[in-house]
């Protein structure tokens, strides 16, 4: 078995969560007007995709750990293709939400299977090198797919845009078939799952630690996401166009940060990497609270840096999450998913309130505060944790 190329497949396979939930942001006018329907209704077509695909980590975790790698994620893409064909053929806004919550509940596989392979078929600064290539993917994933969904919505309609999906889906279902193998190792026992398991990994101090820092981190991205845009508008009167470049630039920096991610492991300890890159998120945050207001050129530079930061974490923590957790490393990746979907979701709906009650300052200022927070919890569970010497073993 080709572990290189193992590697590329279920990243693939993990890239299409995020491209899918992307993919067609660009034309959402369009989607309104071709169903004669709300802007709130086409909307929740973006929310139900991530909630389902929030949901369905901590049910893929258990199902990946005692069923195997290979039947979870051939199952989940079968389901998103036939999701993708439901897109393609509905006629009502109220099919399309059905079939998009169908797509996440069977490509939500993806990022648990993606993960778990990866911790089963290396070891030591392998490890991190193939973890730094999948999170790379997973970071492609926003970045391609406006993109991608702007040119084919451009040319024909926003079907045509689920059309394309379904042949992605069939591509990277026929090559998973072909060449992944079970992974599972045959010395992990096969237990029966039980919800303890999910409280077992939040008692553990290096899992507790990781999975808050994930859910910080996709707060505050998702928080840059939503009123970015509004900030470009009011204070610079960007086009939409120029808008576009503006969160490309943050989104290219995630994927140069995870490629650095994957590289630097082995010869920085992970509990430094992942303790740094915290610390000097919060600069970044902080320099954005400044700048955002003074000129384009330093509010770019200022989520470039966070976009760097942010990359470099990403594959040190699923790296460390499944060297901590040998035997149900499915369970703990799904967990870790869940919330920081769930800080994907808390980011823009907490954000709107204190738009409300301070502006911008107070939405980046709370951003700030709770990042710094997290950054001194996460220091002093290491800490904890190095004296007892529990972590030694996973360096």
């Amino acid at each position: 078995m080709n572990r290189t190329l193992i590697v590329y497949l279920v990243s693939l396979a993990a890239f299409l969560g995020p491209f899918t939930q992307t993919i067609y942001t660009p034309i959402l006018p369009e989607v309104t007007k071709d169903f004669g329907t709300s802007s709130f209704l086409v909307n929740l077509t973006i929310s139900i995709f991530t909630l389902f695909l929030a949901l369905m980590q901590i049910v893929y975790g258990p199902l990946t750990d005692t069923k195997g790698r290979r039947n979870v994620i051939l199952f989940g893409i079968f389901v998103y293709m036939l999701a993708s064909l439901g897109g393609f053929f509905s006629h009502s806004i109220y099919m399309l939400l059905i079939f998009r919550a169908i797509q996440a509940i069977g490509i939500a596989a993806g990022s648990v299977v993606a993960a778990t392979v990866i911790g089963d078929l290396f070891e030591g600064k392998e490890r991190g090198k193939a973890m730094g290539t999948f999170q790379m993917m997973v970071a492609l994933g926003p970045v391609i797919g406006p993109i991608v969904g702007g040119f084919i919505g451009g040319r024909f309609n926003f079907h045509a845009v689920f059309l394309v999906l379904v042949v992605v889906g069939v591509i990277i279902f026929i090559c998973n078939f072909i060449f992944l193998k079970e992974t599972k190792p045959e010395t992990v026992a096969i237990e029966r799952f039980e919800l303890r398991d999910f409280v077992a990994i939040l008692k553990n101090r290096i899992g507790l630690s990781i999975i808050l820092l994930g859910f910080i981190q996709y707060y505050a991205l998702y928080n840059f996401l939503v009123f970015l845009p509004s900030i470009l508008s009011e204070r610079y009167q960007l086009p939409a166009e120029q808008k576009g470049m503006v969160f490309l630039s943050m989104s290219l920096f995630i994927v140069v940060g995870s490629f650095l991610g994957g590289r630097i492991q082995g010869r920085f300890e992970n509990r430094n990497v992942m303790i740094i890159t915290s610390y000097l998120s919060v600069l970044a945050i902080f320099l954005f609270l400044f700048v955002a207001h003074v000129s384009i050129p330093l509010l770019i530079s200022s989520i470039m840096l966070f976009g760097l930061f942010l990359g470099t974490s990403l594959p040190v923590q699923t790296t460390l999450l499944t060297q901590v957790f040998q035997s149900n490393r499915s369970t703990a990746i799904g967990v870790y998913n869940f919330f920081r979907y769930i800080g994907m979701a808390c980011g823009p709906v907490v954000g709107s309130l204190l738009l409300e009650i301070g502006g911008y300052s107070a939405i980046y200022g709370v951003v700030d505060i709770l990042f710094l927070v997290c950054s001194l919890i996460l220091t002093k569970q290491f800490i904890k944790v190095n004296k007892k010497g529990e972590i030694d073993k996973y360096y």
